[in-house]
């Protein structure tokens, strides 16, 4: 995710973000990708502890283009924290904070989101709020990723890609039409160049059923594949996705 974001540069390999690559930006050119073209959620909030919800979402207004707080209190209603605008962070529930967050990633309409366990810290009713606000972005063309232990969360996604202790370890679509459209283009099934039993490599991909989401439905039969595969412990669920596609 930091990769993808601009903040760290690969070791080795490249990462391409609409044709270019990011490895060949300067510091300056890697800010502009971020400042225009990606919103960020990140896990550990990351809010200005003196300035109140509203004046956080304006942080990214300013550093973008212009301050408008109209817009900003808007971004907080999309979210269900229109009451809430005007209180410092340390006055809001950890959910809350998570919600400002993504009501900030969003004030600039970026092409790109990337979200770190957006709905980590929420109650079921304001997780509904999140994962119906993603869907209509993702209706309106917005690309989002999105790196979740929650497999019900995951499942909301056109495209899973799973990692365990960092080695890509099976993906599986839940979109049979974007899948479609995806080999169309000339996309392949994810790779990777790790030698780890397990390891999801050349041009076939492996299936998964994940531990999580088996035990919160009940289905034991895939906790138990999940298990024999190895992917039971540490695992994450990143949906992988394109242009258009929802995470």
């Amino acid at each position: 995710m930091n990769m993808i974001g601009c903040m760290d540069t690969p070791s080795k390999g490249s990462v391409m973000l609409e044709g270019r690559r990011l490895e060949d930006l300067n510091a300056r050119q890697l800010a502009d990708v971020r400042k225009n073209m990606i919103g960020l959620v990140f896990q550990k909030f990351y809010l200005v502890p003196h300035l109140t919800a509203v004046e956080n979402v304006m942080v990214a207004q300013y550093y973008h283009s212009v301050v408008d707080e109209k817009q900003a209190m808007e971004a907080l209603e999309r979210v269900g924290l229109k009451e809430r605008a005007h209180h410092l962070p340390g006055q809001l529930s950890g959910g809350e904070q998570q919600r400002v967050c993504i009501a900030r990633a969003l004030i600039n309409c970026p092409k790109l989101i990337l979200a770190d366990e957006p709905t980590g810290n929420l109650d079921e009713k304001n997780e509904k709020i999140v994962l119906d606000l993603f869907r209509q972005l993702h209706e309106q063309g917005t690309t989002i990723i999105v790196v979740t232990h929650d497999a019900l969360v995951a499942s909301c996604a056109q495209r899973e890609i799973m990692l365990n202790h960092g080695v890509l370890v099976g993906e599986q679509w839940n979109d049979e039409e974007a899948k479609r459209a995806y080999e169309a283009a000339g996309g392949k099934p994810a790779h990777t160049g790790s030698a780890e039993e397990g390891a999801q490599n050349g041009g076939i991909a492996i299936s998964f059923a994940d531990p999580t989401k088996a035990a919160k439905t009940g289905d034991t039969d895939a906790a138990n594949v999940a298990v024999a595969a190895g992917v039971a412990d540490d695992t994450d669920v990143e949906p992988d996705v394109t242009k258009g596609e929802q995470a």
